[in-house]
């Protein structure tokens, strides 16, 4: 009896793994803006449905970084610029507070030329779900502009 036992029991141990396993996967998506693009500004509209305190200059202070003059703007897109990058962000609290998920596009002239998302609403018990958002974000971005200029 205990002979037939134990493949059931090795099943079910490999099912419990497989579903485990699955539940916590955090996704990573970039289309990335074409090499033929010029950009010298970007403007960040600020986001005022997201409530993490310092996310909307600290997505300025990336794109500064990457050597992109930069700017938030609230409201209309200011005269003459360009390049806006949209964006919307959550968090949730799982022992602590963590991104769960973001999504931001690079629009010229209106129009879509570049995109990034991030995305650990399946992250369960991935535990590098945790960390800074911005160092979450920000490998993302530079994939994103790493053909420019």
């Amino acid at each position: 009896m205990e002979n037939r036992t134990r493949p059931v029991g090795r099943a079910l141990l490999m099912l419990i793994l497989v579903v485990t396993m699955t539940g916590c996967a955090i996704s990573r998506h970039v289309v990335p803006v074409d090499s033929n693009a010029q950009i010298e500004k970007i403007y960040v509209l600020h986001n005022e449905r997201v409530h993490m305190e310092g996310i909307n200059q600290a997505l300025v202070d990336i794109f500064q970084s990457l050597g992109f003059e930069s700017e938030l703007y609230h409201g209309d897109r200011p005269v003459g610029a360009l390049h806006t990058f949209t964006f919307t962000a959550n968090w949730t609290w799982d022992m602590a507070m963590y991104l769960t998920y973001f999504r931001g596009t690079l629009l010229e002239d209106g129009r879509v030329i570049g995109e990034i998302e991030y995305d650990a609403r399946s992250g369960g018990s991935n535990m590098s779900k945790f960390g800074s958002t911005e160092s979450k974000i920000e490998p993302l971005i530079v994939e994103m502009l790493e053909r420019v200029r």
